[in-house]
Order: C-alpha cells, then sequence, then structure tokens
C-alpha cells in the first residue's frame, strides 16, 4: 500500500478534525509558554538575576532548542509523530511546574532550558500535518498552524498580564496546569497520522535545498528578532513610548501576521508558488526594516505592521518547502533542522542587534535590511535546486 493510498483510506474522513486539533494543541501549548513571560523577568530579578543573567536565563530556551529540535524531528520519522508529539507536552508542562517551584536562577535557568528542549514540538506538528494532509493543502494547513503560533503570542501575555498580580508562582502554575489538559486531550483526540516510518539508521547530509531553506528561516528571523530586541528602546528613546506602547505595537504586528497567514498567503502560493511568495515577504521586511527608525511614531508603527506581515508570508511557505524537500520518512528531520536554524537566530540575533543599536540607531534596521535581501536570494535558489539537490517526496 502507497503513502498516497493510506492517505486516502486513513486521512480524508478525519483531515479536518485533525488539522484542528493538531492546530488548537499547538495553540494551547504556545499559550501556556507565554502566558508566563510578562513576569519572567521580576521573578528572575528576585531570584538575583542581574541583566546578563536573565540573559542566560532567557538565551537558555533557545540554546536548547537549536539543540533538540533535529533530534525530535528525527524521533518523530522513527517512533512516529504522535509519541514524540505527547513527550514534547509532557515536558513543557514539566517545565513550566519546575519554573514555578524555582527556588534560585539555577534552578529557573534548568526549567527554562528544559522548556526549550521540548519546544521543538512545533517542527513535529508541522511534519504531522505534512503528513496528514495533500500536498496541495500543505502550504494552507502550515499557515493555519502559524497563525495559531501568532495569536497565541498575543493572547498568552494578555493572559500573564492578568495574572501577574498573583506573582510568577500562579502564572506558572496555571500555563502548567493548561499544559497537562492539552496532553490529555491530544492523548484521547491525536491519531497517528498516515505514512510510513524511517529505516533506523538511515540517514545522511542534507541536500543543497535543505541548507538553502534553513539558512532563509535563520536569515529571517535573525532579522525580525533584531527589529523585536531594538524596538522597546527605539520606542523609549524616540518617541517617549512606555511598556504599554511597546505592547500595543507589537500586539498589532502579531496580528498582522496572524491575518497574512489566516487566508491571503494560501491564496497567493496558488498562483506563484511557495519560493515565490516567500522570497516577496522577505523582500517586504527587507524594504520595511530601514524604515522603522527613519519616521514619526505612526509610520514606524505601520513598518513593524507591515514587515510583520512579511515574515507571515515567509514562515509557512519555507516550512512547506522543507515538508517537501526529500522523502517523507525523513521530513521530521528537516522540519527540525529549520526550527534549529531559527533558534540559533534567536540566539545570536538579539545580541548582535544590541551591539549595532548601541553604536546607531538605524544600524540593526539596515542589517536586517540587508539579512532579508538575502534570504530572498536563497529561498529563490532552494527552489531552483529543489528537484535536482533536494529529491523528492516519492523518493
Amino acid at each position: 500500500m502507497t503513502r498516497r493510498t493510506e492517505t486516502h483510506l486513513l486521512g480524508v474522513p478525519m483531515r479536518r478534525p485533525v488539522q484542528l486539533v493538531i492546530v488548537l494543541t499547538v495553540f494551547i501549548d504556545l499559550l501556556g509558554f507565554t502566558v508566563i513571560l510578562p513576569s519572567l523577568p521580576f521573578f528572575a530579578a528576585d531570584l538575583g538575576a542581574t541583566g546578563i543573567l536573565y540573559g542566560f536565563t532567557v538565551t537558555a530556551y533557545s540554546v536548547a532548542q537549536f539543540l533538540a529540535a533535529p533530534l525530535l524531528g528525527r524521533l518523530s520519522d522513527l517512533y512516529g509523530r504522535r509519541p514524540v508529539l505527547l513527550l514534547a507536552l509532557a515536558g513543557s508542562a514539566l517545565s513550566l511546574a519546575l519554573s514555578g517551584a524555582a527556588t534560585s536562577l539555577g534552578w529557573l535557568i534548568a526549567a527554562r532550558a528544559l522548556a526549550g528542549a521540548f519546544g521543538g514540538s512545533i517542527s513535529v506538528a508541522q511534519a504531522y500535518l505534512a503528513d496528514a494532509v495533500p500536498e496541495e493543502r500543505r502550504t494552507a494547513a502550515m499557515a493555519r498552524l502559524g497563525m495559531a503560533i501568532g495569536t497565541a503570542f498575543v493572547a498568552g501575555p494578555a493572559l500573564g498580564a492578568v495574572l501577574a498580580p498573583w506573582g510568577f508562582q500562579a502564572s506558572a502554575y496555571a500555563a502548567a496546569a493548561l499544559a497537562a489538559a492539552n496532553l490529555v486531550a491530544a492523548w484521547f483526540l491525536l491519531p497517528e497520522p498516515p505514512g510510513r516510518l524511517a529505516a533506523p539508521g538511515r540517514t545522511g547530509p542534507p541536500g543543497t535545498g535543505v541548507l538553502l531553506l534553513s539558512g532563509t528561516g535563520f536569515l529571517t528571523m535573525a532579522a525580525f528578532v533584531g527589529m523585536e530586541t531594538t524596538l522597546a528602546f527605539l520606542g523609549r528613546d524616540r518617541y517617549g513610548w512606555g511598556p504599554e506602547a511597546i505592547g500595543l505595537a507589537m500586539a498589532a504586528a502579531g496580528l498582522s501576521m496572524a491575518a497574512v497567514q489566516a487566508g491571503p498567503v494560501t491564496l497567493l502560493a496558488r498562483r506563484w508558488g511557495d519560493a515565490r511568495v516567500a522570497a516577496a515577504g522577505a523582500v517586504v521586511m527587507a524594504a520595511c526594516l530601514p524604515v522603522v527608525p527613519a519616521g514619526p511614531a505612526w509610520l514606524c508603527v505601520l513598518a513593524v505592521c507591515v514587515l510583520s506581515a512579511g515574515n507571515g508570508l515567509v514562515t509557512p511557505t519555507v516550512a512547506s518547502l522543507l515538508a517537501a524537500a526529500g522523502p517523507p520518512d525523513r521530513r521530521g528531520a528537516r522540519l527540525g533542522a529549520g526550527q534549529s536554524a531559527s533558534a540559533f537566530a534567536r540566539i545570536v540575533g538579539p545580541a548582535g542587534a544590541g551591539v549595532l543599536f548601541d553604536a546607531g540607531v538605524a544600524l540593526p534596521y539596515v542589517a536586517g535590511a540587508g539579512l532579508a535581501g538575502l534570504a530572498a536570494v536563497t529561498v529563490l535558489a532552494a527552489g531552483n535546486s529543489k528537484a535536482v539537490s533536494v529529491g523528492n517526496e516519492k523518493a
């Protein structure tokens, strides 16, 4: 029985419910993660964190995700998407409970590292969707997943702000309870998607296309987090913004990204193809980044929203390209590599942007524009090399 036949027999009757379940699973998982963000710096300070130690606390998550995402993706190829996704959800619940129970900064950093190690669930969820839907609907499925992630990053901090008066522990334990409930729901509602498992030991170096696509993800993420890292300082120094204004600007950016992923990216990809849409999104980012520090406050917010929409074009299309960039039984490894590249951008991007900002307010935005422009080149090169260097799904 071929994989396409398996999908026809097992996937078609449940395709819509399964998509909804996996998207809601990821949304609730990320909601729990983001709930603690408003209170985390204050709790870390209570445990004795200085600025640099708080930086280690935040970076621990991305470092662990950078290391673990390829492993989780490969494990999902070998043992199935469902068990690895359930493992990741259990790890998220445990890490949040340990964060709430932390009595020292070292404990908190370790808990955040544990959260990052199991934060590779996004790539497993992407591989799950790629297995469960036909190729022509893959980009739409990735866009819905991206929309869920973006919405969680808007709703989670808002919920965290509501819980903040009760302290960090209240936020962390509420998030842990949410994650535990998510695990239970996924256990009962989430079947294993159709498809074949990888043969043990069947590995090899990634193809040229995979490297180019992972590089695209790194470049656009580095450009985007450079903006995220410095926007608060720019807003404070140039426009007199406080935390509320910064929060509203970032919420507007998140909603812009989610709006693009709610429908337009799918329509554009059907018409122009994933690689061209991703390149267009990167070009939009490159055009908007230098505008962010260059005008009045309204233009800054508009530029942030439009470049966020551009990023919303890049993320699902690159994920769809990675899913299609080789044999299905190594799809998890490819998507894990892509998420690892993005995590690495979240490690080096903020530090690099901070150094550039101290040297000149506009520099991180100009540098980010250069990175985004290069990403447009790499994703088009990946699209051109896909059939030659990466292989195809029938391999």
